[in-house]
């Protein structure tokens, strides 16, 4: 059931109401709320993958018990992040009479949380991108109240996954009104719309996180948006590597790209091949003998037929391995077409295709395959595999790979995305709408953040992390140098 506007506004008030107290907890406060959490969706494992596997057609095994141990190591990992401290960006200038630019006054900076958070669940990651995902714990982790928005796709999964996330976090100390889930198109866009909510995230399609961004910026007062929107993830392939492991690189190809029926935002949707690679029969052989899965709903398996076919009509693209359907299982597949024809072809061959397809372009030499990829919109990632050998042939690539992508590979496949401290997932448009940030990973809590000088202040009225004894024992820059 979609919620109401009373029940809305009841919980952007309540949210509103707790902005202060949840942004004054500790650090070890909110890792333990967080932790709190973690446990929580652990020990009702067995009813959400239940729920996920009813909702969703993806397979409990491994697929969805090992997104949601993702989800809680996601929580849990943030509570290490906080322990940390890095994450406030403590920096004090003390008073300096002899400044060379003249007298520096004492000023001391650090982040603190942006406000409540508005956060948009994705549909093809029910639990790690959803309504205990990524997104929410960054905005916790920031001391962030959350209102998140459930994805259609999985209602009850997510009406119960918020049930047990927010009682386990008032259980563990944290305020009322620290999270809660609302349903309904009409919700979410009132919601992003109401002055109480600071910032936004969203995970989606371009037309979707679009249309959102823009309600976000025209706002009387404009708020952050952070949109994961569409990403093609172009593979390159050099001949180096086809001569040295051409079947193992298309093996592993046709395995990232069908992987959870191509709904990956990572999945690689270009494969660059040097003309004459003549790994064709091996392409055929490992997509066509990959078992078809059923797609998340059939909204997803409508719109990837319509796309499948306007990719198939453009001219000089041919079928490489034949689809084929059983029953609800989509099975995939892989198209081919030459540098020539993909570079007069439309947007179409260019942007995402969200399902089990991939299109593979062959090139004649260095010089084109630099042009095709000058020619590309950005994504998520870039991906190359080459010799050791080929290293001054890489080199060149590589300020055209850095433009299009906030995370490279060498060697590797793009469809697993760690969470780590150095994770980067994001990208220029339309790979995100906030390329300078990171949606998976340490960083992410910096989204949520907004920065704050005090000039002057006496030590008493100064925040924790600025005081003189560093009660919290973080790691702080004074005077210039690491402290």
């Amino acid at each position: 059931m979609d919620t109401d506007s009373t029940a809305l506004n009841q919980i952007l008030a309540a949210a509103a109401e707790v902005t202060m107290p949840v942004a004054a907890a500790t650090p070890a406060e909110r890792a333990s709320w967080l932790g709190a959490a973690a446990d929580a969706l652990d020990a009702a494992a067995d009813e959400l993958v239940g729920l996920a596997v009813e909702e969703t057609h993806l397979p409990a095994t491994p697929r969805l018990r090992g997104e949601l141990n993702r989800t809680t190591f996601q929580l849990r990992f943030f509570g290490r992040v906080l322990a940390e401290g890095a994450f406030l960006g403590a920096t004090i200038d003390h008073a300096d009479p002899d400044w060379p630019m003249g007298p520096r006054p004492d000023i001391r900076r650090a982040h603190q949380a942006i406000g409540p958070v508005l956060v948009f669940a994705a549909s093809n990651f029910p639990f790690a991108f959803s309504v205990a995902g990524g997104d929410t714990a960054a905005a916790l982790a920031a001391g962030c109240p959350v209102v998140l928005k459930a994805h259609p796709g999985h209602p009850r999964l997510s009406a119960r996954t918020g049930e047990i996330a927010r009682d386990a976090l008032i259980a563990a100390g944290a305020p009322a009104g620290i999270f809660e889930v609302i349903h309904g198109v009409d919700a979410g866009v009132a919601a992003l719309k109401d002055p109480r909510i600071a910032a936004a995230a969203f995970t989606g399609s371009v037309a979707g996180g679009r249309a959102l961004f823009d309600i976000a910026a025209a706002r009387p007062t404009p708020i952050p948006f952070y949109g994961e929107l569409g990403s093609v993830n172009p593979v390159v392939v050099t001949p180096g590597a086809v001569w040295a492991r051409g079947e193992q690189v298309a093996r592993g190809f046709a395995a990232s790209f069908l992987l959870g029926a191509g709904q990956f935002c990572t999945k690689p949707g270009l494969l660059f091949l040097p003309e004459g690679h003549g790994l064709e029969a091996v392409l055929r052989e490992a997509v066509e003998g990959t078992p078809g899965q059923a797609m998340l709903n059939e909204r997803i398996a409508d719109g990837f037929a319509a796309r499948l076919a306007e990719l198939q009509a453009v001219p000089g693209v041919s079928v490489l391995a034949a689809p084929r359907q059983d029953g609800p299982d989509i099975a995939g597949t892989l198209l081919t077409t030459d540098a020539a024809s993909f570079a007069q072809g439309s947007a179409v061959v260019r942007t995402e295709c969200f399902g089990p397809a991939s299109l593979v372009v062959t090139y004649s030499g260095q010089a084109e395959l630099r042009k095709l990829l000058d020619d590309l919109e950005p994504g998520l990632t870039a991906t190359v595999h080459a010799e050791e050998s080929e290293v001054d042939e890489v080199r060149a690539l590589l300020p055209a790979l850095t433009r299009l992508a906030g995370r490279l590979l060498w060697n590797d496949w793009p469809t697993g995305v760690t969470v780590s401290w150095a994770q980067q997932h994001g990208g220029p448009y339309p790979a995100t709408t906030a390329p300078t940030t990171t949606s998976v990973g340490a960083a992410a809590i910096d989204r949520f953040l907004r920065p704050v000088a005090w000039q002057g202040f006496p030590d008493v009225l100064l925040p924790p992390a600025l005081r003189e004894a560093n009660p919290w024992q973080l790691p702080r820059r004074i005077d210039g140098d690491p402290a």
